[in-house]
């Protein structure tokens, strides 16, 4: 269907009908779970069949073109699915889930071929296939175009060798989206390819990394001759910074999907909640701290609805502009996480065995500087919005316009200077 033949009053109608029917109300006076980076492969088979059903109703990809899998209908379709859906249970693969329904699979979408996306995108759709990034590397975190990891052509194929880390969800997803060099005889940015890695094949080992809160949501990746179909490149040959700045503007949140982020209105209910059990409503310095938490999340929301009209309104994807949600996210978080702890004090700190509504805020605070590192640094944004939006100086390279396989030999007897 059309986004013209679908009024939006209509198809909120029909949504409520569909979700009230097939679906599980959430119960909406529970306080919200700790965010858990990874999940139990009986939650993963639980969130498969819930998204299975998703997707024969015609409600999985509500935006994306109907040759793939999805209804074609318009964002605005999407927005109102979401804010019917919010009230109910959906499917839930962690953080794996949530790259996989934006960054890689609007990725996908600008640039793979449309018979790569024929063969996987009904499949992320439908939940059969969950994706993560191999995109760092032990060596090159921040300077994302210096990766090693090497990929070689050998006729219809391509043989990958080299090293991933901090790799999502990679033990419980089926494909990875990996970056690889393809070409060491040009600048850095220039000779990279992206290819699709099932996480079964042959060759590719996966090892969960144990985070500070206990979980296992990370993973460090080894490929030793990993054969891919050429059939599986993602993009052009060499063009995978180009790919690589469309996934960027996802990453960091434009267009993400996920819960409904609505204006937030109501004064920091969750810490407000918290002031109480702790019985400390009546500190002035908790009051303050409750207001300031509001403030900043008040200020983050309505950045992120400018991000996303000027994303919106550009031809072009724009990581730099992106950045400033993303660095609001990397500065704010760690901020309301410690608020929550100084104001609960051991209500915030301990918790019956099994209590993850409980746990949360020492979880958040556990978590509170992986925003401003992951994705990249809030150093890492500050310098694109300060050299691409703001116009500043670039910082010296001394790498940037010689072969990647110069600047590997120089950089073994690098004296420092630049030139």
């Amino acid at each position: 269907m059309s986004t013209e033949t679908i009024d939006l009053d209509e198809f909120r109608k029909e949504v409520r009908a569909w979700l009230a029917a097939n679906l599980k109300r959430r119960r909406s006076s529970a306080p919200q779970a700790a965010r858990t980076e990874t999940k139990t492969p009986e939650e993963i088979a639980e969130s498969r069949a819930l998204q299975r059903k998703l997707f024969d109703a015609g409600y999985a990809g509500i935006s994306f073109p109907r040759e793939y899998g999805g209804r074609g209908l318009s964002a605005a379709h999407e927005r109102v699915f979401r804010e019917e859906s919010a009230a109910y249970v959906m499917p839930d693969f962690g953080a794996a889930g949530a790259v996989t329904f934006s960054a890689i699979a609007r990725s996908m979408l600008a640039h793979a071929s449309p018979s790569f996306l024929r063969r996987h995108m009904p499949k992320i759709l439908s939940g059969e296939e969950i994706w993560c990034q191999f995109y760092s590397e032990p060596a090159a975190g921040s300077d994302l175009a210096g990766i090693r990891t090497r990929a070689t052509r050998d006729g219809d194929r391509w043989i990958i060798n080299g090293a991933k880390i901090w790799s999502t969800g990679a033990h419980y997803a089926d494909f990875a989206m990996c970056l690889a060099r393809t070409d060491w005889e040009v600048p850095k940015h220039r000779g990279l390819t992206w290819f699709a890695v099932s996480t079964k094949a042959e060759g590719l080992t996966i090892r969960p990394i144990v985070q500070i809160d206990g979980e296992a949501g990370f993973c460090q990746e080894f490929l030793d001759d990993v054969v891919v179909s050429s059939d599986e490149v993602i993009g052009e040959v060499n063009q995978g910074w180009a790919v690589a700045q469309t996934m960027l503007v996802y990453e960091r949140g434009a267009g993400q999907v996920g819960p409904v982020v609505l204006e937030p209105r109501t004064l920091a209910p969750d810490l407000v909640a918290l002031a109480r059990k702790a019985r400390r409503t009546d500190d002035s310095i908790v009051r303050q701290s409750i207001a300031r938490a509001h403030i900043n999340d008040y200020a983050q929301y309505h950045l992120g609805r400018r991000i996303a009209a000027r994303l919106r309104a550009s031809d072009q994807p724009q990581p730099a502009v992106a950045a400033y949600g993303k660095l609001a996210s990397g500065t704010f978080s760690p901020i309301r996480a410690r608020i929550a702890v100084e104001i609960g004090g051991p209500e915030a700190l301990l918790w019956h065995p099994g209590d993850q509504r409980a746990m949360r805020y020492s979880i958040n605070y556990l978590n509170g500087r992986m925003t401003s590192i992951a994705a990249g640094t809030n150093e890492m944004q500050r310098n694109g919005i300060g050299e691409r939006v703001l116009g500043l100086p670039r910082e010296p390279s001394f790498d940037s316009r010689r072969p990647f396989s110069e600047v590997i030999a120089k950089a073994r007897n690098w004296d420092g200077q630049v030139g």
